[in-house]
């Protein structure tokens, strides 16, 4: 593969790089001819994951909450430093909010506080969530409306944003969040799309589902999160903003079981609780202009990257 000019031989940190994006970021970046530094601790991480292309990475392991930034830095001359290490579940964050405060937030301002003291001139990305949104005031959702997260996940996340952007405007520090949707795809062993596949996998009879089934999502594909990763870092502003990171396609979970379910060829009966579980908003629908606005479009649809995931699974 040919390498992308804009990419080849820029130095790039990945933290939690050995993780589901983390590792299809890397896969991409090396792609393009970076030269790409994964740091990772393998708490949720897999060097499975990397296992393809660790010839031409370099990989350090270690405990993330007690690095020394301002020496990684420096060592590996880092340009753009694409931060993915944290908790990614809100039902985690419920479960153990204080778990999700250090390793989302503290972990966040640790490192800001380490590039403020150097200073270091490189661009910082951010996997933001929509949980920043909690349950939408309209729709479709844009930069601007409110953020009313309804779980410790949204609320670290949201904290982490606006710190990104004081931390830019006191300090001049160039920062950029993407607030990602439904991301999904092989290396995900979590969440509603990888949860529904396996569960219809092992009872092609029978699935039972939290809600009513009528919950709207945009689904990503990981792939195109990767890409929409690389979009903002060479194309954005870098002024603390965020970009709403999605497919622009709306999806309630009954017609992502019912895209599952043809791709396997069965036709089970699905039961809903009809309840909703804590945290989880009812709907979302994405304004996602300020991301196509710097050329970024997704590449793969719904049914393509569901494909590629059910392939995934059933190769385990």
């Amino acid at each position: 593969m040919t390498s992308h000019p804009n990419w080849r031989g820029k130095k790039i940190l990945i933290t939690g790089g050995a993780g589901f994006l983390g590792s299809h970021l890397a896969e991409g970046l090396v792609a393009e001819g970076a030269r790409v530094t994964v740091l990772d601790n393998f708490a949720s991480g897999a060097i499975e994951n990397l296992a393809h292309i660790a010839d031409r990475l370099q990989l350090i392991q270690g405990d993330v909450l007690s690095i020394n930034w301002a020496e990684v830095l420096q060592q590996h001359e880092i340009e753009f430093f694409f931060h993915l290490v944290g908790n990614a579940y809100v039902p985690a964050s419920v479960e153990n909010p204080a778990m999700d405060f250090t390793l989302n937030l503290k972990l966040a301002f640790d490192i800001l506080e380490s590039l403020r003291k150097i200073p270091w001139p490189g661009r910082f990305i951010f996997p933001s969530s929509a949980a920043v949104y909690g349950n939408p005031k309209r729709l479709p959702i844009c930069e601007e409306d409110w953020t009313v997260p309804i779980s410790p996940y949204g609320v670290s996340k949201l904290a982490v944003e606006r710190y990104l952007s004081v931390y830019h405007d006191v300090y001049g520090l160039k920062t950029a969040s993407l607030r990602l949707f439904s991301v999904y795809g092989p290396r995900q062993r979590k969440l509603a799309v990888y949860d529904l596949i396996t569960k219809i996998m092992k009872n092609p009879q029978d699935v039972f589902v939290y809600g009513n089934g009528g919950q709207v999502r945009d689904f990503l594909f990981v792939k195109d999160a990767a890409r929409a990763m690389m979009a903002v870092a060479l194309n954005g502003k870098f002024t603390g903003e965020v970009y709403n990171t999605a497919s622009g396609v709306e999806c309630t979970i009954l017609d992502l079981i019912q895209h599952i379910s043809q791709i396997l060829g069965v036709s089970p009966r699905v039961t809903f609780s009809g309840s909703v579980r804590p945290g989880e908003p009812e709907k979302w629908s994405v304004d996602m202009s300020r991301l196509t606005g710097l050329g970024f479009s997704p590449s793969y649809s719904l049914q393509t990257g569901l494909e590629e995931t059910v392939a995934w699974v059933g190769s385990l």
